[in-house]
């Protein structure tokens, strides 16, 4: 399975910055091991029915509970993005149909906006990541990358992803 990675080309546009590309970044162990009992062992998925896009100061990695979500505080919240509907992502050919393109890619089909920054700064944003919960420190990293160009959120600042920008790619 470890021939299996998912890769991201994103774009992540933040007030009063310009869109920024996206590094790739891995699947975790635990949505490896999730994969695994599905396709070879027949194991319900247990694939969550929404994704919860969550940004980090410290990075995630492979391994369950590592990085650093910015602080639960000053407007901060993990921000919903449907799952298992072909409204949400777009097909590997583009549009809303069932997939039957040669991409590998899906991607957002609506824009996800975090609240305003409030009172004090998130700090700077060197990652995001796909959770399975959209309560703070719970739940699940699945899939994350590093941003490319990290910005600093300060009072006032908001950040988003533009339809079409977080795109997933799968490669053998």
């Amino acid at each position: 399975m470890k021939s299996l990675r998912l890769f991201f080309a994103c774009m992540v546009a933040f007030l009063a910055l310009s869109p920024t590309a996206q590094a790739a970044g891995p699947l975790t162990y635990y949505a490896q091991n999730h994969l695994i009992d599905y396709i070879f062992r027949a194991q319900a998925s247990g694939l969550p029915s929404t994704w919860f896009v969550a940004l980090y100061t410290s990075c995630p990695t492979n391994t369950a509970g590592s990085g650093t979500e910015v602080a639960n505080a000053n407007g901060y919240a993990r921000q919903s993005v449907g799952a298992n509907a072909l409204t949400v992502w777009a097909a590997t050919q583009g549009g809303t149909s069932v997939s039957s393109g040669t991409t590998g890619s899906t991607s957002n089909l609506a824009v996800i906006t975090f609240p305003t920054v409030t009172t004090s700064s998130w700090g700077t944003v060197n990652c995001w990541a796909l959770v399975d919960s959209g309560t703070y420190g719970a739940g699940n990293v699945w899939i994350y990358a590093a941003v490319t160009s990290p910005p600093t959120l300060t009072v006032g600042a908001t950040a988003s992803f533009a339809i079409g920008a977080l795109t997933v790619t799968i490669t053998p």
